[in-house]
């Protein structure tokens, strides 16, 4: 399952449609069988299948069905589906939902995380003394 979520962070760091598509039809070519139709045989209704055979394992069939969802979201909106969360201490990926203001953040916990240290680090420089002209080192050893 992580080698399938790694090959499908590629999707979520395309910045432009066009990359998005490109890495989504390099994972169908490599990674999904053809588009079929299957009921399992157990009554439940018909649905579209990408994995290779109704007893594939969950890893494939995790990375075929995340193609098929990823594939209809740029197909339906024209543009990468999501990102991946700018925080350097996160860094999950996150789906872009409707429109609005593009998201940098994969949660509010880690856009108000990241507001606050900056505001930290901005308090910080304003309360730090400025060094006085002529007490620097001045490099002559």
């Amino acid at each position: 399952m992580r080698s399938a979520a790694a090959l499908l962070r590629h999707v979520f760091a395309a910045e432009h449609t066009d990359d998005a598509a490109a890495a989504l039809n390099g994972l169908l070519r490599e990674h999904t069988g053809p588009l079929r139709l299957t009921a399992h045989g157990d009554g439940t209704p018909w649905h579209p299948h990408l994995d290779r055979d109704d007893d594939a394992p969950w890893a494939e069939w995790f990375l075929a069905s995340s193609c098929m969802a990823l594939t209809v979201l740029v197909w339906d909106r024209q543009r990468p589906p999501g990102g991946i969360c700018a925080s350097a201490s996160c860094r999950n990926v996150f789906l872009t939902r409707g429109s609005g203001p593009e998201r940098r953040y994969c949660s509010r916990r880690c856009a108000t995380r990241e507001r606050v240290a900056a505001h930290r680090r901005s308090r910080a420089a304003e309360a730090a003394p400025d060094p006085a002209p002529g007490s620097g080192r001045s490099g002559r050893g």
